[in-house]
């Protein structure tokens, strides 16, 4: 499984709130954003930080995503308990 970021720039569009200023508002660092755009995984520290500049719960900024080698898996076990 894999995170996605993207309700977080959602959010950030609806609230016309720029990257730069949620950056400054939760106290992150550089790097951190970097992370976040390449949707890779960071504290939930910082998510909680995020959530609270942003009043939102964890679940409204961040999915898990399947990949497609996990969805095959799924795919074959279900099969399998078909037959």
């Amino acid at each position: 499984m894999s995170v996605s970021y993207s309700k977080l720039w959602k959010i950030l569009i609806d609230k016309k709130m720029s990257k730069a200023d949620l950056r400054k508002a939760a106290g992150l660092a550089p790097n951190t954003m970097t992370k976040l755009r390449r949707d890779e995984e960071v504290k939930l520290s910082i998510l909680c930080r995020i959530c609270a500049v942003l009043h939102v719960n964890f679940g409204d900024i961040i999915d898990f995503v399947s990949s497609d080698a996990e969805k095959e898996d799924r795919d074959i076990i279900s099969e399998q308990s078909e037959a």
